[in-house]
């Protein structure tokens, strides 16, 4: 397998049908399946999905992966309603399937992620176990304010769990938003990486831009990746509805804020990133 283009479909419009002729047509055949006609992935049953498995199947299309919100909670939130939804999430990679489930790592109070690192582990720990009875892939995104924001603190939950079942999601903007310098993260994080989410922020402010217009150094690891053989997605995460940039790409005149529909916005994105693999000479 080389790289494959995906995104979270959502971004471009709440229905699901909607989503999927936008992505079909723009030669995207996987989606990151996260917001569906207004509800959350996780608040569909198994039933329920295999209908939507038939719309995807019916475009030849597939997904790439569960965007899921598990472990995106308070570290102090109750976990036993959380595992049942979790539960869930499991059936449903058999479903869509796809191994592959996107989770966090808990929001903790400010600056006590040391009081809380056994948690964050035990927590884990009870979700691999699940995941390797199931096949499922845990893919592990750095998100802003839960333990696993910093790449130091990424590297802890890899190092004590990585393997089959779980891995590390390389998310630039996220790592940028933290002032987590992103070469240093994937120096650091880089044999555990086996998925990408593409999009790109601001040192000053953090507002999220296209990729290779920020600070996350999208290029440059982009090309390291593929010096290191990277095989599998690439998963736009827009992120640029709210765009101040847009009038550049447009115009090529100075910026200015605009408000972008969501197939806009994904189809900014998408360009950028191909613009980025075609300077790489990546297909």
């Amino acid at each position: 397998m080389s790289i494959i283009l995906t995104g979270f479909s959502d971004e471009v419009h709440p229905d699901f049908g909607r989503q999927l002729a936008v992505f079909d047509g723009c030669g995207v055949k996987a989606i990151e399946i996260r917001g569906v006609d207004g509800r959350g992935i996780l608040g569909y049953t198994p039933a329920e999905a295999e209908k939507l498995k038939k719309q995807l199947d019916d475009r030849g299309m597939h997904v790439s992966s569960i965007g899921s919100p598990i472990g995106k909670i308070g570290i102090n939130d109750d976990f036993e309603e959380h595992f049942r939804q979790f539960e869930n999430a499991v059936e449903l990679c058999g479903v869509f399937g796809t191994p592959n489930m996107r989770i966090f790592s808990y929001y903790l109070p400010a600056g006590e992620a040391d009081k809380y690192e056994d948690e964050v582990m035990r927590r884990t720990e009870r979700l691999l176990g699940l995941a390797r009875s199931r096949g499922v892939v845990l893919l592990h995104e750095n998100e802003k304010g839960i333990y696993g924001d910093t790449a130091p603190r990424c590297l802890k939950l890899m190092r004590r769990f990585a393997g089959e079942n779980f891995r590390a999601v390389f998310d630039f903007a996220n790592f940028v938003q933290c002032s987590q310098d992103t070469l240093e993260a994937y120096e650091l994080l880089a044999p555990y990486i086996s998925y990408i989410h593409i999009k790109d922020a601001m040192k000053a402010d953090g507002r999220v831009v296209p990729a290779g217009w920020g600070d996350g150094n999208v290029k440059e690891i982009l090309a390291a990746l593929k010096a290191a053989g990277y095989a599998g997605y690439l998963s736009l995460e827009p992120h640029l509805t709210d765009f101040t940039g847009f009038a550049q790409l447009e115009r090529g005149g100075k910026a200015e804020k605009a408000v972008l529909d969501g197939e806009s916005a994904f189809r900014i994105a998408l360009d950028s990133l191909k613009a980025l693999l075609w300077e790489l000479d990546w297909h």
